[in-house]
């Protein structure tokens, strides 16, 4: 299947050596440097591009004059120092760029928040105001110069509630869910009486996903001395969210170390509540797969807040999503050490990472090795490590874990059907048929709308040759619930082509080939399909192509060498 990802990178390496060659300002560049030094800022700029934020920081770190000629060199190197965390080589070229007048609102934003970072807020207010009264702002550089600039107000200048509560009604419109956040931070700061009704009804907004809101909530309840309160808003909060890391800190801080509790941030501490800002800021970006500038102020957050390691995990997520995995993988060992929660949720994903990189034995190893120190693993925990062996072919240790988990649960609860259909799974993968049949069964009776369930029962049933009228009922179903899925569509296909009804199975598998065009089984299937539809020679071509996909087993290419003469078995 093509990688649309890593096609788009392609394209925008392409673009960018279009406009690398015929700008005049490289042309001036090349008159002064050698060709060494063009080559090097070309690398830095295409690892960037990549992702890959220490090569850039190598190609482009002994480059620094060339922003007198080529503004654009400033933009990349600055993005380059604060993606590698190097935030005081980031200010210190941030200055040097200010001197010279080649400033712009990322290196402004920098000197701004070592300003606030050391407490000069009267200078910072000064520079902010600067950037606020210029005409090239974007909407969110707007926003975020406003924000700032109001709670560097409120600090400075000493407002009541009332007065600061009213600086962020000016704020843009269009970021409402930023607007109501920080008017919750106000109530937070002045710890006015309806502050922990402000953070309710923040968390209870049913329009928007305020989950994490829970935590800031939460951990003002226990400061506050409210620890019964605490207890019963984080049950709650815990059923919506059970693996939110957060929460779980909260959790085990609170069971195992009350008396040592800190969570890392202050509402009455601005830099904090900058900090968060520019964390909202990253985690929008990011949700947009804008990762590089979202790691750019993701860096700035933990700068102005150390202690709060949380935004480390964004950050490794965010390198993770573009295959970055070195720094990935030493963010997560890092977050490791800061206990049970970031422990396992770092292992979790240093784990994907491992089998990402075929390194099957680190990924079970750490895992288990999490797993056993963990001192009373939840049912999340207990489930995600079912999972992780289920889907690591360690059949009869997941079963083990997945009955461990239906033990202690009713049906009722939400991971009754997920744990059914995961033990359904390891069970038939094991040849023990009629218990991965009950399971299946039972998983949607509590739940008869999960796709991939109904899809894995009535595949399995046509396989085995049993109840296809009704695996075609049950796939007719699934197929409406997730129509645009290859294999739910290719199964829907095999039930009619079961039922020799050939022309309307081609449509099927003809449709699930185009979803998934590299699957073996998928493609097998549509040749067959084919050649009892009379196209024999397409069908050979499909057969041909299967024996060539190294995602095909040995067994199904030995097959297939035997339908491109026989055909296939009625």
């Amino acid at each position: 299947m093509i990688n649309f990802f890593k096609l788009n990178k392609i394209i925008l390496q392409t673009l960018f050596l279009i406009v690398f060659f015929y700008s005049t300002a490289l042309q001036g560049l090349e008159k002064v440097y050698k060709g060494e030094k063009v080559a090097k800022y070309f690398s830095g700029v295409i690892s960037l591009i990549s992702d890959d934020y220490e090569k850039s920081y190598h190609f482009l770190k002994d480059l620094k004059d060339i922003e007198d000629i080529h503004s654009n060199y400033s933009r990349t190197y600055i993005n380059s120092l604060v993606n590698n965390s190097k935030i005081n080589e980031a200010f210190k070229f941030s200055s040097d760029l200010k001197k010279k007048r080649l400033n712009f609102f990322q290196s402004d934003l920098i000197l701004i928040v070592r300003l606030i970072d050391n407490q000069q807020y009267d200078k910072a207010f000064t520079q902010l105001n600067i950037l606020n009264q210029k005409n090239n702002k974007t909407a969110l550089q707007e926003l975020l110069i406003k924000t700032i600039l109001s709670w560097i107000k409120i600090e400075k200048d000493k407002l009541n509630f009332y007065e600061a509560n009213n600086l962020f009604d000016k704020l843009d419109p269009r970021f409402n869910n930023i607007k109501k956040i920080q008017k919750v931070f106000v109530s937070c700061y002045f710890d006015t009486p309806n502050s922990n009704l402000e953070f309710e009804k923040l968390i209870s907004n049913k329009s928007t996903n305020f989950s994490r809101y829970s935590f800031f909530y939460i951990d003002q309840l226990i400061k506050k001395g409210f620890l019964d309160k605490a207890k019963n808003e984080l049950n709650k909060s815990l059923e919506k969210s059970p693996r939110n890391v957060l929460l779980n800190k909260i959790k085990n801080d609170l069971n195992y170390n009350y008396k040592d509790y800190s969570s890392g941030f202050n509402c009455k501490n601005i830099n904090n509540l900058i900090s968060e800002l520019f964390y909202i800021t990253a985690n929008a970006l990011s949700t947009q797969s804008i990762f590089s500038i979202s790691n750019y102020y993701l860096n700035l957050a933990k700068y102005l807040n150390i202690p709060f390691s949380h935004y480390e995990i964004l950050l490794a997520e965010n390198y993770q999503s573009v295959n970055n995995y070195k720094m990935a993988k030493k963010i997560y060992k890092k977050i490791s050490k800061l206990g049970e929660a970031y422990n396992w949720h770092a292992s979790k994903q240093l784990a994907f990472i491992y089998l990402e990189e075929k390194k099957d034995k680190e990924a079970k190893k750490i895992l288990e090795k999490t797993f056993r120190s963990l001192k009373n693993p939840d049912l999340y925990q207990i489930f995600d490590y079912a999972n992780f062996l289920k889907n690591n072919e360690m059949f009869e240790e997941s079963i083990n874990y997945y009955s461990k988990v239906l033990s202690l649960i009713s049906v009722e609860n939400n991971l009754y059907p997920k744990a059914k259909d995961g033990r359904g799974i390891a069970y038939e993968r094991t040849d023990k048929w009629e218990k991965a049949e009950k399971d299946f069964l039972s998983s949607l009776e509590a739940d008869p709308n999960q796709a991939y369930v109904i899809n894995y029962l009535a595949y399995s049933w046509i396989e085995k040759g049993i109840n296809i009228e009704k695996s075609l009922r049950m796939l007719e179903k699934a197929n409406e619930l997730r129509s645009n899925d290859g294999y739910i569509t290719d199964s829907l296909g095999w039930a009619l082509y079961k039922l020799k009804r050939y022309s309307k199975a081609k449509k099927y598998l003809q449709l699930a080939v185009q979803l998934m065009p590299s699957d073996p089984i998928i493609n097998d299937h549509f040749g067959d399909c084919l050649w009892m539809t009379g196209n024999k020679l397409q069908a050979r071509y499909y057969w041909n192509y299967v024996s060539k996909l190294e995602n095909a087993t040995e067994d199904q290419k030995e097959k297939i060498k035997k339908k491109i003469f026989e055909g296939p078995k009625l």
